[in-house]
Protein backbone atom coordinates (compact mmCIF):
# COMPACT_ATOMS: atom_id res chain seq x y z
CA UNK A 1 0.00 0.00 0.00
CA UNK A 2 1.66 3.43 -0.69
CA UNK A 3 2.13 6.17 1.68
CA UNK A 4 -0.77 8.74 0.22
CA UNK A 5 -3.08 5.26 0.83
CA UNK A 6 -2.26 5.25 4.54
CA UNK A 7 -2.79 8.76 4.60
CA UNK A 8 -6.04 9.11 3.31
CA UNK A 9 -6.93 5.97 5.33
CA UNK A 10 -6.24 8.05 8.75
CA UNK A 11 -8.34 10.97 7.35
CA UNK A 12 -11.15 11.64 9.78
CA UNK A 13 -13.95 9.39 9.18
CA UNK A 14 -17.19 10.71 8.18
CA UNK A 15 -20.92 8.84 9.20
CA UNK A 16 -21.42 8.15 5.47
CA UNK A 17 -23.57 4.43 4.27
CA UNK A 18 -20.32 3.41 3.12
CA UNK A 19 -18.78 3.96 6.71
CA UNK A 20 -21.35 2.48 8.12
CA UNK A 21 -20.01 -0.65 6.33
CA UNK A 22 -16.39 0.06 6.65
CA UNK A 23 -16.18 0.88 10.17
CA UNK A 24 -19.41 -1.73 10.97
CA UNK A 25 -16.50 -3.98 13.34
CA UNK A 26 -15.33 -1.07 15.74
CA UNK A 27 -18.99 1.00 15.91
CA UNK A 28 -20.91 -1.79 16.47
CA UNK A 29 -18.60 -3.05 19.49
CA UNK A 30 -18.38 -0.05 20.87
CA UNK A 31 -22.06 0.79 20.46
CA UNK A 32 -22.87 -2.42 22.45
CA UNK A 33 -20.44 -1.46 25.54
CA UNK A 34 -22.53 1.98 25.17
CA UNK A 35 -25.22 -0.40 25.76
CA UNK A 36 -24.31 -1.76 28.68
CA UNK A 37 -23.66 1.32 30.64
CA UNK A 38 -26.99 2.83 28.89
CA UNK A 39 -29.30 0.21 29.58
CA UNK A 40 -29.44 0.68 33.59
CA UNK A 41 -28.91 4.59 33.62
CA UNK A 42 -31.54 4.87 31.33
CA UNK A 43 -33.69 2.88 33.98
CA UNK A 44 -32.87 4.95 36.93
CA UNK A 45 -33.05 7.86 35.35
CA UNK A 46 -36.14 7.69 34.47
CA UNK A 47 -37.57 6.56 37.73
CA UNK A 48 -35.76 9.31 39.55
CA UNK A 49 -37.56 11.31 36.98
CA UNK A 50 -41.06 10.30 38.25
CA UNK A 51 -41.27 8.35 34.90
CA UNK A 52 -42.09 4.51 34.13
CA UNK A 53 -38.46 2.79 33.76
CA UNK A 54 -39.12 2.48 30.31
CA UNK A 55 -39.57 6.37 28.90
CA UNK A 56 -35.40 6.27 29.04
CA UNK A 57 -35.46 3.31 26.95
CA UNK A 58 -37.78 5.02 24.77
CA UNK A 59 -35.46 7.97 24.64
CA UNK A 60 -32.37 6.47 23.78
CA UNK A 61 -33.67 4.60 21.10
CA UNK A 62 -34.85 7.57 19.00
CA UNK A 63 -32.09 9.23 20.24
CA UNK A 64 -30.20 6.47 18.61
CA UNK A 65 -31.97 6.84 15.21
CA UNK A 66 -32.46 10.55 15.16
CA UNK A 67 -29.11 11.04 16.56
CA UNK A 68 -27.15 9.01 13.80
CA UNK A 69 -29.57 10.24 11.25
CA UNK A 70 -29.43 13.91 11.43
CA UNK A 71 -26.83 15.08 13.53
CA UNK A 72 -23.14 15.45 12.13
CA UNK A 73 -21.61 14.82 15.19
CA UNK A 74 -19.87 11.58 15.28
CA UNK A 75 -19.40 10.85 18.75
CA UNK A 76 -22.15 12.15 20.58
CA UNK A 77 -24.37 9.34 21.90
CA UNK A 78 -28.18 10.97 22.83
CA UNK A 79 -30.42 10.02 25.52
CA UNK A 80 -31.78 10.90 28.85
CA UNK A 81 -29.52 12.58 31.37
CA UNK A 82 -29.21 12.96 35.24
CA UNK A 83 -28.84 16.91 34.70
CA UNK A 84 -32.59 16.62 33.54
CA UNK A 85 -33.96 15.07 36.71
CA UNK A 86 -34.32 17.62 39.23
CA UNK A 87 -36.48 19.37 36.11
CA UNK A 88 -38.14 16.16 34.86
CA UNK A 89 -39.08 15.47 38.87
CA UNK A 90 -40.27 18.71 39.53
CA UNK A 91 -42.15 18.93 36.46
CA UNK A 92 -44.16 15.68 37.76
CA UNK A 93 -44.81 17.30 41.04
CA UNK A 94 -45.98 20.16 39.99
CA UNK A 95 -48.71 17.90 37.91
CA UNK A 96 -49.90 16.09 41.19
CA UNK A 97 -47.76 12.88 40.65
CA UNK A 98 -44.80 11.23 42.64
CA UNK A 99 -43.80 8.63 40.03
CA UNK A 100 -43.20 5.15 41.18
CA UNK A 101 -42.87 6.00 44.70
CA UNK A 102 -45.80 3.63 46.77
CA UNK A 103 -46.73 2.27 43.03
CA UNK A 104 -47.71 4.02 39.18
CA UNK A 105 -51.35 5.71 40.32
CA UNK A 106 -53.95 7.41 37.91
CA UNK A 107 -52.37 10.69 39.49
CA UNK A 108 -48.96 9.42 38.52
CA UNK A 109 -50.28 8.81 35.03
CA UNK A 110 -51.92 12.19 34.06
CA UNK A 111 -48.57 13.87 35.59
CA UNK A 112 -46.66 12.20 33.12
CA UNK A 113 -48.61 12.52 30.15
CA UNK A 114 -48.63 16.67 31.22
CA UNK A 115 -44.44 16.12 31.63
CA UNK A 116 -45.03 14.65 27.85
CA UNK A 117 -47.17 17.69 26.14
CA UNK A 118 -44.03 19.75 28.03
CA UNK A 119 -41.34 18.05 26.61
CA UNK A 120 -43.17 17.91 23.03
CA UNK A 121 -43.69 22.08 23.19
CA UNK A 122 -40.19 22.52 24.32
CA UNK A 123 -39.27 20.19 21.55
CA UNK A 124 -40.49 22.34 19.39
CA UNK A 125 -38.44 25.86 20.97
CA UNK A 126 -35.02 23.34 20.58
CA UNK A 127 -35.75 22.67 16.90
CA UNK A 128 -37.02 26.55 16.22
CA UNK A 129 -33.63 27.45 18.29
CA UNK A 130 -31.94 25.38 15.96
CA UNK A 131 -33.40 26.72 12.62
CA UNK A 132 -32.37 30.24 13.58
CA UNK A 133 -28.86 29.52 14.19
CA UNK A 134 -28.91 29.33 17.89
CA UNK A 135 -25.99 26.94 18.21
CA UNK A 136 -23.48 29.94 18.27
CA UNK A 137 -24.90 31.38 21.80
CA UNK A 138 -22.57 28.20 23.41
CA UNK A 139 -19.65 30.25 22.73
CA UNK A 140 -21.04 33.51 25.18
CA UNK A 141 -22.66 31.47 27.82
CA UNK A 142 -19.86 31.41 31.08
CA UNK A 143 -18.52 28.11 31.96
CA UNK A 144 -18.26 28.33 35.44
CA UNK A 145 -21.98 29.21 35.40
CA UNK A 146 -22.77 25.69 34.10
CA UNK A 147 -20.68 24.05 36.13
CA UNK A 148 -22.33 25.76 39.01
CA UNK A 149 -25.60 24.85 37.97
CA UNK A 150 -24.25 20.62 37.41
CA UNK A 151 -22.78 20.48 40.98
CA UNK A 152 -25.92 21.84 42.02
CA UNK A 153 -28.24 19.06 40.38
CA UNK A 154 -25.48 16.54 41.43
CA UNK A 155 -25.85 17.75 45.23
CA UNK A 156 -29.64 17.36 44.61
CA UNK A 157 -29.60 13.62 42.46
CA UNK A 158 -27.26 12.40 45.36
CA UNK A 159 -29.86 13.83 48.68
CA UNK A 160 -33.02 11.94 46.48
CA UNK A 161 -31.34 8.91 45.31
CA UNK A 162 -29.39 7.61 48.69
CA UNK A 163 -32.13 6.83 50.60
CA UNK A 164 -33.40 4.80 47.85
CA UNK A 165 -30.29 2.86 47.97
CA UNK A 166 -31.15 1.63 52.03
CA UNK A 167 -34.65 0.91 50.92
CA UNK A 168 -36.16 4.16 52.26
CA UNK A 169 -38.97 6.44 50.67
CA UNK A 170 -38.32 10.20 51.59
CA UNK A 171 -39.70 13.46 49.80
CA UNK A 172 -38.80 16.77 50.23
CA UNK A 173 -37.11 19.36 49.38
CA UNK A 174 -33.15 19.13 49.39
CA UNK A 175 -32.48 20.55 52.59
CA UNK A 176 -34.65 18.95 54.22
CA UNK A 177 -33.61 15.22 52.71
CA UNK A 178 -30.05 16.66 54.29
CA UNK A 179 -32.09 17.00 57.67
CA UNK A 180 -33.80 13.03 57.29
CA UNK A 181 -30.86 11.59 56.19
CA UNK A 182 -29.87 10.20 60.17
CA UNK A 183 -33.00 8.71 60.18
CA UNK A 184 -32.91 7.11 56.42
CA UNK A 185 -29.77 4.96 57.42
CA UNK A 186 -30.82 4.20 60.62
CA UNK A 187 -34.38 2.96 59.21
CA UNK A 188 -32.89 1.16 56.30
CA UNK A 189 -34.10 -1.75 55.40
CA UNK A 190 -31.16 -4.55 55.63
CA UNK A 191 -31.56 -6.46 52.63
CA UNK A 192 -32.12 -3.63 49.92
CA UNK A 193 -29.20 -1.55 51.94
CA UNK A 194 -27.18 -5.02 51.18
CA UNK A 195 -27.66 -4.45 47.54
CA UNK A 196 -27.31 -0.78 47.77
CA UNK A 197 -24.12 -0.19 49.43
CA UNK A 198 -22.46 -3.24 47.50
CA UNK A 199 -23.52 -1.76 44.39
CA UNK A 200 -22.19 2.06 45.64
CA UNK A 201 -18.92 0.31 46.19
CA UNK A 202 -18.69 -1.23 42.74
CA UNK A 203 -19.28 2.16 41.54
CA UNK A 204 -16.49 3.56 43.45
CA UNK A 205 -13.82 0.79 43.54
CA UNK A 206 -14.37 -0.86 40.37
CA UNK A 207 -12.08 1.79 38.35
CA UNK A 208 -9.08 0.82 40.45
CA UNK A 209 -9.65 -2.99 40.28
CA UNK A 210 -9.60 -1.96 36.42
CA UNK A 211 -6.13 0.08 36.57
CA UNK A 212 -4.45 -2.96 38.90
CA UNK A 213 -6.12 -5.30 36.74
CA UNK A 214 -5.72 -4.91 32.99
CA UNK A 215 -8.52 -6.72 31.71
CA UNK A 216 -10.93 -6.27 33.68
CA UNK A 217 -10.87 -2.94 32.80
CA UNK A 218 -12.70 -3.36 29.57
CA UNK A 219 -16.39 -4.68 31.85
CA UNK A 220 -18.17 -1.15 32.73
CA UNK A 221 -18.91 -0.55 36.78
CA UNK A 222 -22.60 -0.45 35.87
CA UNK A 223 -22.71 -4.15 34.43
CA UNK A 224 -20.34 -5.60 37.52
CA UNK A 225 -23.30 -3.81 39.43
CA UNK A 226 -25.79 -5.54 37.70
CA UNK A 227 -23.73 -9.07 37.59
CA UNK A 228 -23.82 -8.57 41.70
CA UNK A 229 -27.08 -7.22 42.52
CA UNK A 230 -29.32 -9.17 40.52
CA UNK A 231 -28.08 -12.67 42.28
CA UNK A 232 -28.81 -10.62 45.49
CA UNK A 233 -32.18 -9.61 44.58
CA UNK A 234 -32.91 -12.93 43.26
CA UNK A 235 -31.32 -14.73 47.11
CA UNK A 236 -33.46 -12.08 49.04
CA UNK A 237 -36.56 -13.38 46.80
CA UNK A 238 -37.33 -9.89 46.34
CA UNK A 239 -40.02 -11.00 43.26
CA UNK A 240 -42.23 -12.32 46.16
CA UNK A 241 -44.00 -10.00 48.75
CA UNK A 242 -43.09 -11.19 51.93
CA UNK A 243 -41.53 -9.88 56.07
CA UNK A 244 -38.34 -10.66 57.22
CA UNK A 245 -37.05 -10.22 60.73
CA UNK A 246 -33.15 -8.11 61.25
CA UNK A 247 -32.00 -7.63 64.52
CA UNK A 248 -35.46 -8.03 66.02
CA UNK A 249 -36.75 -5.95 63.58
CA UNK A 250 -39.76 -6.88 61.03
CA UNK A 251 -39.10 -5.38 57.48
CA UNK A 252 -40.88 -5.82 54.47
CA UNK A 253 -39.54 -6.68 51.02
CA UNK A 254 -41.40 -7.36 47.58
CA UNK A 255 -41.33 -6.85 43.61
CA UNK A 256 -41.81 -3.10 44.42
CA UNK A 257 -38.46 -3.26 44.89
CA UNK A 258 -37.40 -4.21 41.75
CA UNK A 259 -37.36 -2.16 38.20
CA UNK A 260 -41.13 -2.38 36.68
CA UNK A 261 -40.95 -3.62 33.11
CA UNK A 262 -43.50 -5.70 30.84
CA UNK A 263 -44.17 -8.99 31.45
CA UNK A 264 -44.03 -10.56 28.19
CA UNK A 265 -41.72 -10.53 24.96
CA UNK A 266 -42.70 -7.08 22.99
CA UNK A 267 -44.77 -5.77 26.32
CA UNK A 268 -42.80 -2.84 25.40
CA UNK A 269 -45.53 -1.03 22.89
CA UNK A 270 -48.02 -1.65 25.57
CA UNK A 271 -46.52 1.10 27.70
CA UNK A 272 -46.19 3.30 24.37
CA UNK A 273 -48.13 6.78 25.88
CA UNK A 274 -49.33 10.12 24.59
CA UNK A 275 -49.00 13.62 25.71
CA UNK A 276 -51.83 15.13 27.34
CA UNK A 277 -52.08 18.55 25.03
CA UNK A 278 -54.62 19.61 27.93
CA UNK A 279 -52.08 20.25 30.54
CA UNK A 280 -51.01 23.26 28.54
CA UNK A 281 -53.81 25.40 29.28
CA UNK A 282 -52.43 25.53 32.61
CA UNK A 283 -49.97 28.45 33.14
CA UNK A 284 -47.64 26.44 34.96
CA UNK A 285 -46.65 24.12 32.24
CA UNK A 286 -45.56 27.29 30.61
CA UNK A 287 -42.89 27.60 33.24
CA UNK A 288 -41.69 23.86 32.56
CA UNK A 289 -41.83 24.09 29.19
CA UNK A 290 -39.13 26.71 29.35
CA UNK A 291 -37.11 24.84 31.97
CA UNK A 292 -36.80 22.14 29.50
CA UNK A 293 -35.75 24.05 26.71
CA UNK A 294 -33.08 26.08 28.45
CA UNK A 295 -31.75 23.88 30.54
CA UNK A 296 -31.58 20.45 27.86
CA UNK A 297 -30.01 22.85 25.25
CA UNK A 298 -27.24 24.19 27.16
CA UNK A 299 -26.62 21.20 28.65
CA UNK A 300 -26.78 19.72 24.88
CA UNK A 301 -24.59 22.13 23.02
CA UNK A 302 -21.78 22.43 25.68
CA UNK A 303 -21.54 18.46 25.97
CA UNK A 304 -21.46 18.11 22.15
CA UNK A 305 -18.79 20.95 22.12
CA UNK A 306 -17.02 19.06 25.39
CA UNK A 307 -17.07 15.29 23.32
CA UNK A 308 -15.04 17.35 20.43
CA UNK A 309 -12.66 18.09 22.48
CA UNK A 310 -11.90 14.69 23.27
CA UNK A 311 -12.41 13.41 19.89
CA UNK A 312 -9.35 11.77 18.48
CA UNK A 313 -10.28 12.70 15.12
CA UNK A 314 -10.73 16.33 16.51
CA UNK A 315 -13.57 16.52 14.02
CA UNK A 316 -16.51 19.81 14.72
CA UNK A 317 -20.03 19.08 15.24
CA UNK A 318 -22.44 21.67 13.45
CA UNK A 319 -24.40 22.67 17.09
CA UNK A 320 -27.04 23.89 14.78
CA UNK A 321 -27.50 20.58 13.04
CA UNK A 322 -26.70 18.55 16.88
CA UNK A 323 -29.47 20.39 18.28
CA UNK A 324 -32.15 19.95 15.51
CA UNK A 325 -31.10 16.33 15.96
CA UNK A 326 -31.81 16.69 20.01
CA UNK A 327 -35.29 18.44 19.12
CA UNK A 328 -36.87 16.42 16.54
CA UNK A 329 -35.59 13.23 18.88
CA UNK A 330 -37.28 14.50 21.85
CA UNK A 331 -40.49 15.80 19.69
CA UNK A 332 -40.54 11.84 19.00
CA UNK A 333 -39.70 10.48 22.16
CA UNK A 334 -42.88 13.05 23.79
CA UNK A 335 -44.89 11.55 21.23
CA UNK A 336 -44.22 7.79 22.43
CA UNK A 337 -43.84 8.62 26.08
CA UNK A 338 -40.12 9.07 26.64
CA UNK A 339 -38.00 11.43 28.81
CA UNK A 340 -36.36 14.65 27.19
CA UNK A 341 -32.73 13.73 25.93
CA UNK A 342 -29.57 15.63 25.29
CA UNK A 343 -26.29 14.92 24.10
CA UNK A 344 -25.16 12.84 26.86
CA UNK A 345 -21.31 13.33 28.22
CA UNK A 346 -20.69 10.63 30.14
CA UNK A 347 -21.70 7.70 27.20
CA UNK A 348 -20.42 9.88 24.54
CA UNK A 349 -16.77 9.84 26.38
CA UNK A 350 -17.14 5.68 27.01
CA UNK A 351 -18.00 5.60 23.11
CA UNK A 352 -14.91 7.63 22.00
CA UNK A 353 -12.85 5.27 24.95
CA UNK A 354 -14.18 2.15 23.47
CA UNK A 355 -13.02 3.04 20.14
CA UNK A 356 -16.19 4.08 17.69
CA UNK A 357 -15.28 5.73 14.75
CA UNK A 358 -18.25 7.07 13.38
CA UNK A 359 -21.85 8.23 14.58
CA UNK A 360 -23.18 4.80 13.66
CA UNK A 361 -22.06 3.69 16.94
CA UNK A 362 -24.83 5.84 18.64
CA UNK A 363 -27.50 4.07 16.42
CA UNK A 364 -25.71 0.73 17.40
CA UNK A 365 -26.54 1.43 21.38
CA UNK A 366 -30.17 2.55 20.24
CA UNK A 367 -30.52 -0.98 18.55
CA UNK A 368 -29.17 -3.06 20.93
CA UNK A 369 -31.53 -1.24 23.82
CA UNK A 370 -34.83 -2.15 21.66
CA UNK A 371 -33.51 -5.89 21.35
CA UNK A 372 -32.82 -6.28 24.97
CA UNK A 373 -36.40 -4.38 26.00
CA UNK A 374 -38.35 -6.26 23.07
CA UNK A 375 -37.11 -9.71 23.72
CA UNK A 376 -36.24 -9.93 27.29
CA UNK A 377 -38.03 -7.35 29.65
CA UNK A 378 -38.38 -10.32 32.34
CA UNK A 379 -35.17 -10.32 32.79
CA UNK A 380 -34.60 -6.63 33.39
CA UNK A 381 -37.21 -7.02 35.88
CA UNK A 382 -34.80 -8.55 38.19
CA UNK A 383 -32.93 -5.40 38.41
CA UNK A 384 -33.05 -3.74 42.07
CA UNK A 385 -34.23 -0.58 42.52
CA UNK A 386 -31.71 0.22 45.15
CA UNK A 387 -29.08 -0.82 42.32
CA UNK A 388 -29.99 1.91 40.00
CA UNK A 389 -30.05 4.35 43.15
CA UNK A 390 -26.36 3.55 43.82
CA UNK A 391 -25.40 4.46 39.74
CA UNK A 392 -27.35 7.50 40.26
CA UNK A 393 -25.57 8.63 43.59
CA UNK A 394 -21.95 7.96 42.01
CA UNK A 395 -23.00 9.97 38.91
CA UNK A 396 -24.21 12.73 41.24
CA UNK A 397 -20.87 12.52 42.95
Amino acid sequence: MSHHAIESDTQAPKGTPAAFVRHCSSDLRSGFLVFLIALPLCLGISIASGYPPIAGIFTAIIGGVVGSLVSNSEMTIKGPAAGLIVIAVGCIQDFGGDGVLGGFTGADLSAYQAALAVGLVAAGLQIAFALFRGGMLADFFPLSAVHGMLAAIGVIIILKQFPVTLGVSIGGEPLELLKEMPKAVLEANPEIAAIGVVSLLVMFLWPAVGRRIKPLAALPSPLVVLAAAIPMGLAFDLNHPHAYVFAGHQHEVGPNFLVSMPERILGMFDDVTGPDFGALAQAKAWKWIFMFFMIGTLESVLSAKAVDLLDPYRRRTDLDRDMLAVGLGNAASAMVGGLPMISEIVRSRANIDNGAKTRWANLWHGFFLLVCVALIPMLLHRIPLAALAAMLVFTGY
